[in-house]
Protein backbone atom coordinates (compact mmCIF):
# COMPACT_ATOMS: atom_id res chain seq x y z
CA UNK A 1 0.00 0.00 0.00
CA UNK A 2 1.34 3.42 -0.92
CA UNK A 3 2.51 5.64 1.93
CA UNK A 4 -0.05 8.21 3.03
CA UNK A 5 0.72 11.76 1.96
CA UNK A 6 -0.62 13.02 5.30
CA UNK A 7 -0.56 10.24 7.86
CA UNK A 8 -1.91 12.34 10.75
CA UNK A 9 -4.50 14.83 9.52
CA UNK A 10 -6.60 16.89 11.92
CA UNK A 11 -10.00 15.18 12.13
CA UNK A 12 -13.17 16.90 13.32
CA UNK A 13 -15.95 14.91 14.91
CA UNK A 14 -19.53 15.14 13.66
CA UNK A 15 -20.57 17.48 16.49
CA UNK A 16 -18.03 20.06 15.32
CA UNK A 17 -19.40 20.29 11.78
CA UNK A 18 -21.93 23.00 10.92
CA UNK A 19 -25.32 21.50 10.13
CA UNK A 20 -29.03 21.93 10.33
CA UNK A 21 -29.64 19.01 12.67
CA UNK A 22 -33.43 19.24 12.58
CA UNK A 23 -33.49 19.00 8.79
CA UNK A 24 -31.12 16.03 8.76
CA UNK A 25 -33.04 14.17 11.46
CA UNK A 26 -36.29 14.70 9.57
CA UNK A 27 -34.76 13.41 6.33
CA UNK A 28 -33.34 10.32 8.04
CA UNK A 29 -36.68 9.47 9.65
CA UNK A 30 -38.50 9.72 6.34
CA UNK A 31 -36.06 7.42 4.58
CA UNK A 32 -33.14 7.78 2.14
CA UNK A 33 -35.38 8.28 -0.87
CA UNK A 34 -36.40 11.67 0.56
CA UNK A 35 -32.98 12.91 1.64
CA UNK A 36 -32.69 15.63 -1.02
CA UNK A 37 -36.28 16.86 -0.92
CA UNK A 38 -35.43 19.86 1.27
CA UNK A 39 -32.81 20.95 -1.26
CA UNK A 40 -34.33 20.20 -4.62
CA UNK A 41 -38.04 20.70 -3.94
CA UNK A 42 -39.56 24.20 -3.68
CA UNK A 43 -39.64 25.31 -0.10
CA UNK A 44 -42.64 26.85 1.50
CA UNK A 45 -43.37 28.93 4.49
CA UNK A 46 -46.13 27.79 6.77
CA UNK A 47 -49.14 30.00 7.21
CA UNK A 48 -48.49 30.16 10.92
CA UNK A 49 -44.96 31.42 10.32
CA UNK A 50 -46.05 33.97 7.73
CA UNK A 51 -48.93 35.51 9.68
CA UNK A 52 -48.37 36.33 13.37
CA UNK A 53 -51.29 35.63 15.67
CA UNK A 54 -51.82 39.27 16.51
CA UNK A 55 -52.23 40.12 12.81
CA UNK A 56 -55.06 37.65 12.20
CA UNK A 57 -58.47 39.32 12.36
CA UNK A 58 -61.02 37.76 14.70
CA UNK A 59 -63.32 35.19 13.15
CA UNK A 60 -66.97 36.13 13.27
CA UNK A 61 -69.62 33.52 14.05
CA UNK A 62 -70.73 31.73 10.89
CA UNK A 63 -73.67 33.23 9.06
CA UNK A 64 -76.52 31.13 7.70
CA UNK A 65 -75.39 29.40 4.52
CA UNK A 66 -78.04 31.12 2.43
CA UNK A 67 -76.70 34.57 3.32
CA UNK A 68 -73.04 33.88 2.44
CA UNK A 69 -72.04 34.48 -1.17
CA UNK A 70 -68.93 33.10 -2.88
CA UNK A 71 -67.57 36.64 -3.12
CA UNK A 72 -67.88 37.05 0.64
CA UNK A 73 -66.03 33.80 1.15
CA UNK A 74 -63.07 34.98 -0.98
CA UNK A 75 -63.02 38.26 0.93
CA UNK A 76 -62.52 36.27 4.11
CA UNK A 77 -59.60 34.39 2.55
CA UNK A 78 -57.97 37.65 1.48
CA UNK A 79 -58.12 38.90 5.05
CA UNK A 80 -55.73 36.10 6.06
CA UNK A 81 -52.88 37.17 3.83
CA UNK A 82 -53.99 37.53 0.22
CA UNK A 83 -53.32 34.98 -2.47
CA UNK A 84 -51.14 31.91 -2.21
CA UNK A 85 -48.11 33.67 -3.67
CA UNK A 86 -47.87 35.77 -0.51
CA UNK A 87 -47.97 32.76 1.80
CA UNK A 88 -46.07 30.08 -0.14
CA UNK A 89 -42.75 31.35 -1.49
CA UNK A 90 -39.67 29.55 -2.73
CA UNK A 91 -36.40 30.17 -0.97
CA UNK A 92 -32.98 30.06 -2.65
CA UNK A 93 -30.44 27.36 -1.79
CA UNK A 94 -27.90 28.70 0.69
CA UNK A 95 -24.29 27.94 1.64
CA UNK A 96 -25.27 25.54 4.43
CA UNK A 97 -27.18 23.36 1.99
CA UNK A 98 -24.20 23.28 -0.38
CA UNK A 99 -21.95 22.34 2.54
CA UNK A 100 -24.35 19.58 3.59
CA UNK A 101 -24.09 18.12 0.08
CA UNK A 102 -20.30 18.01 -0.16
CA UNK A 103 -19.07 17.66 3.43
CA UNK A 104 -20.04 13.97 3.51
CA UNK A 105 -17.92 13.05 0.48
CA UNK A 106 -15.21 10.56 1.50
CA UNK A 107 -11.57 11.53 1.21
CA UNK A 108 -9.82 9.33 -1.39
CA UNK A 109 -6.94 8.60 1.00
CA UNK A 110 -8.43 8.55 4.52
CA UNK A 111 -11.56 6.85 5.94
CA UNK A 112 -13.01 10.26 6.77
CA UNK A 113 -15.15 12.83 5.00
CA UNK A 114 -14.07 16.11 3.43
CA UNK A 115 -15.94 17.92 6.20
CA UNK A 116 -14.14 16.03 8.96
CA UNK A 117 -10.78 16.82 7.36
CA UNK A 118 -11.71 20.50 6.77
CA UNK A 119 -11.01 20.07 3.07
CA UNK A 120 -14.32 21.86 2.55
CA UNK A 121 -15.49 24.56 4.97
CA UNK A 122 -18.71 26.52 5.23
CA UNK A 123 -16.99 29.97 5.06
CA UNK A 124 -15.28 28.90 1.81
CA UNK A 125 -18.53 28.56 -0.11
CA UNK A 126 -19.80 31.52 -2.15
CA UNK A 127 -23.16 31.81 -3.91
CA UNK A 128 -23.92 34.58 -6.43
CA UNK A 129 -26.37 36.19 -6.13
CA UNK A 130 -26.31 35.92 -2.35
CA UNK A 131 -29.21 33.79 -1.05
CA UNK A 132 -30.18 36.62 1.32
CA UNK A 133 -30.50 39.19 -1.45
CA UNK A 134 -33.75 40.30 -3.03
CA UNK A 135 -32.30 39.30 -6.42
CA UNK A 136 -31.83 35.70 -5.27
CA UNK A 137 -35.34 35.47 -3.87
CA UNK A 138 -36.76 36.77 -7.11
CA UNK A 139 -34.63 34.31 -9.09
CA UNK A 140 -35.69 31.34 -6.92
CA UNK A 141 -38.95 31.08 -8.81
CA UNK A 142 -37.29 31.56 -12.21
CA UNK A 143 -35.75 28.30 -13.51
CA UNK A 144 -33.77 30.23 -16.13
CA UNK A 145 -32.02 32.58 -13.70
CA UNK A 146 -28.37 31.52 -13.33
CA UNK A 147 -26.81 31.05 -9.91
CA UNK A 148 -23.07 30.66 -9.42
CA UNK A 149 -21.70 28.34 -6.72
CA UNK A 150 -18.01 28.72 -5.89
CA UNK A 151 -16.32 26.23 -3.56
CA UNK A 152 -12.76 26.70 -2.31
CA UNK A 153 -10.92 23.46 -1.51
CA UNK A 154 -8.22 23.25 1.19
CA UNK A 155 -6.11 20.07 0.88
CA UNK A 156 -4.68 18.65 4.10
CA UNK A 157 -1.11 19.06 2.78
CA UNK A 158 0.23 21.54 0.23
CA UNK A 159 1.69 18.81 -1.98
CA UNK A 160 -1.45 16.66 -2.16
CA UNK A 161 -1.56 14.87 -5.52
CA UNK A 162 -5.23 13.94 -5.05
CA UNK A 163 -6.62 17.47 -4.86
CA UNK A 164 -7.78 17.28 -8.49
CA UNK A 165 -9.70 14.08 -7.74
CA UNK A 166 -11.29 15.78 -4.72
CA UNK A 167 -12.30 18.74 -6.84
CA UNK A 168 -13.85 16.44 -9.44
CA UNK A 169 -15.84 14.61 -6.76
CA UNK A 170 -17.23 17.90 -5.46
CA UNK A 171 -18.18 18.98 -8.98
CA UNK A 172 -19.90 15.67 -9.74
CA UNK A 173 -21.79 15.75 -6.45
CA UNK A 174 -23.12 19.28 -6.99
CA UNK A 175 -23.92 18.89 -10.66
CA UNK A 176 -25.88 15.71 -9.91
CA UNK A 177 -28.00 17.28 -7.17
CA UNK A 178 -28.39 21.00 -7.89
CA UNK A 179 -30.98 22.38 -10.33
CA UNK A 180 -29.70 22.82 -13.91
CA UNK A 181 -29.55 26.62 -13.63
CA UNK A 182 -26.75 26.38 -11.05
CA UNK A 183 -23.18 26.80 -12.32
CA UNK A 184 -20.43 25.14 -10.26
CA UNK A 185 -16.88 26.44 -9.92
CA UNK A 186 -14.26 24.57 -7.86
CA UNK A 187 -11.02 26.31 -6.90
CA UNK A 188 -8.10 25.45 -4.65
CA UNK A 189 -7.78 28.00 -1.88
CA UNK A 190 -4.89 30.34 -2.56
CA UNK A 191 -1.75 29.30 -0.71
CA UNK A 192 -3.23 25.94 0.34
CA UNK A 193 -1.36 23.99 -2.35
CA UNK A 194 2.01 24.33 -4.02
CA UNK A 195 0.31 24.40 -7.44
CA UNK A 196 -3.04 25.91 -6.51
CA UNK A 197 -3.35 27.99 -9.69
CA UNK A 198 -2.58 25.03 -11.98
CA UNK A 199 -5.03 22.72 -10.23
CA UNK A 200 -7.72 25.40 -10.34
CA UNK A 201 -7.12 25.80 -14.07
CA UNK A 202 -7.53 22.03 -14.59
CA UNK A 203 -10.77 21.97 -12.61
CA UNK A 204 -12.10 24.89 -14.66
CA UNK A 205 -11.29 23.30 -18.02
CA UNK A 206 -14.58 21.71 -19.12
CA UNK A 207 -12.95 19.57 -21.80
CA UNK A 208 -10.38 18.14 -19.40
CA UNK A 209 -13.03 17.50 -16.78
CA UNK A 210 -15.23 15.70 -19.32
CA UNK A 211 -12.30 13.59 -20.51
CA UNK A 212 -11.36 12.70 -16.92
CA UNK A 213 -14.90 11.56 -16.14
CA UNK A 214 -14.74 9.13 -19.09
CA UNK A 215 -11.86 7.30 -17.42
CA UNK A 216 -13.34 4.13 -15.89
CA UNK A 217 -10.70 3.85 -13.16
CA UNK A 218 -11.15 7.45 -12.05
CA UNK A 219 -14.90 7.11 -12.23
CA UNK A 220 -14.68 4.14 -9.89
CA UNK A 221 -12.71 6.23 -7.39
CA UNK A 222 -15.29 9.02 -7.56
CA UNK A 223 -18.18 6.61 -7.09
CA UNK A 224 -16.47 5.22 -3.99
CA UNK A 225 -16.00 8.72 -2.59
CA UNK A 226 -19.67 9.54 -3.11
CA UNK A 227 -20.96 6.40 -1.38
CA UNK A 228 -20.95 8.17 2.00
CA UNK A 229 -22.99 11.16 0.86
CA UNK A 230 -26.11 11.76 2.94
Amino acid sequence: MAELQNANPVILNAAQLPSRRLGKETASKRGPEFKFDDILAPKTKSIGASVPSWAVPPISPPSPLSSVSSADAFDDVDAFGGDDSDVFTEEPIDEQEIYDLISTISDPEHPHTLGQLSVVNLPDIRITPSPTSAEARAAASNPNALTQVLVYVTPTVNHCSLVTVIGLAIRVRLEQTLPPNYRVDIQVKEGAHAQDDQVTKQLSDKERVAAALENDTLRGVLDKMLETCQ
